[in-house]
């Protein structure tokens, strides 16, 4: 029986992706091009050129690496939202492109759903609450009547922004580096902490974190108190979750599931419980185009293709827009 393959395209901010996977959960290409601006954060008119930029060369790239020609996919997918719209735009156009050129069905997705379905399909966890953290995401959601409910989420910035934030202020750079100048910091500062039912909140950490350095205290307590203090917040609203739901295993995904310390105090907590900590595999964790694949493929399972004047990106969107169809 041949195989099913299902081309993804990943956009929503530095990372232009392209990922195969097949229908029976195989991985045959995740690639990957990414942005890095000269100073700063992302720009998104530059990062949406340099990802239009490298497109054909990533998908090339991407067929040669699955040993598969491009009419031997089922469908195409890309990353509808959310994320930065420029960005958007470039991948959505080039799978409009590559879908009408093969004659394939189209499928835009949630780059939210995508990363839970990912980490679900990679650790093998069914039910779990789900912490997902990264540069522009942070929330807590579970599946519940075919919707994954947020529970609660970032009221102003995400996690991995806060920290990336303080970082480039610092004059140290984003993610991990603000860690690993914490391993070596010794004194904890009073911090900010928000914490309001299962919602957090960050940008008066950060502000704190940057007072702090403009004080003259040492750059790596800073770092030590300001990613204790983030990690501690998200790992209080983990566990306020699992008992609200009964639920005794937690998914960490996005890319701030790449960071250590916040998997050994989830991991400390869900042990405390009795429960069970998932990690989606460091590779998978940042933006990709695999999870984009394997998202299609179920949407593709659901039978539900978008015409392709209907294929809006959304930059706003949120993941319990999406009726999860495949479960």
């Amino acid at each position: 029986m041949a195989k099913t393959y299902v081309l993804g395209i990943e956009s929503t901010a530095h990372t232009f992706g392209v990922g195969i996977v097949s229908g029976e959960g195989e991985i045959l290409a995740n690639v990957r091009r990414i942005y890095k601006p000269s100073h700063g954060g992302i720009h998104p008119r530059e990062a949406s050129q340099f990802l239009a930029s490298k497109a054909p060369e990533a998908l090339a790239e991407a067929f040669k690496t699955a040993g598969i020609r491009p009419a031997d996919i089922a469908a195409v997918a890309f990353a509808q939202g959310p994320g930065l719209g420029p960005c958007l735009r470039t991948g959505a156009t080039v799978a409009r492109s590559v879908a009408l050129t093969l004659g394939k069905p189209l499928y835009p997705v949630n780059h939210g759903v995508a990363h839970i379905e990912i980490g679900k399909l990679l650790t093998g966890c069914s039910d779990p609450v789900v912490l997902y953290v990264a540069g522009g995401n942070t929330l807590i959601t579970t599946l519940a009547e075919k919707r994954y409910r947020i529970l609660g989420e970032t009221l102003d910035i995400a996690a991995g922004n806060c920290l990336d934030a303080f970082g480039i202020s610092a004059g140290i750079g984003p993610m991990p580096s603000p860690e690993e100048y914490a391993r070596r910091g010794r004194e904890l500062f009073d911090m900010p902490y928000r914490v309001k039912g299962m919602d957090v909140s960050f940008s008066g950490l950060l502000t704190a974190a940057e007072n702090l350095l403009s004080q003259g205290k040492p750059l790596e307590d800073v770092c030590l108190s300001l990613t204790e203090t983030v990690y501690s917040m998200l790992t209080e609203i983990t566990e306020r979750a699992m008992a609200m739901t009964g639920k005794d295993s937690a998914l960490l995904v996005g890319g701030l599931a790449r960071s250590m310390r916040l998997r050994e105090m989830l991991e400390t907590m869900c042990v405390d419980r009795g429960g069970k900590l998932y990690v989606v595999p460091e590779e998978f964790a940042g933006d990709n185009g695999a999870m984009i694949a394997w998202l299609g493929y179920l949407h593709y399972r659901c039978g539900r293709p978008v015409d392709v004047s209907e294929s809006y990106v959304k930059p706003r969107m949120r993941i319990d827009e999406v009726e999860v169809c495949w479960s």
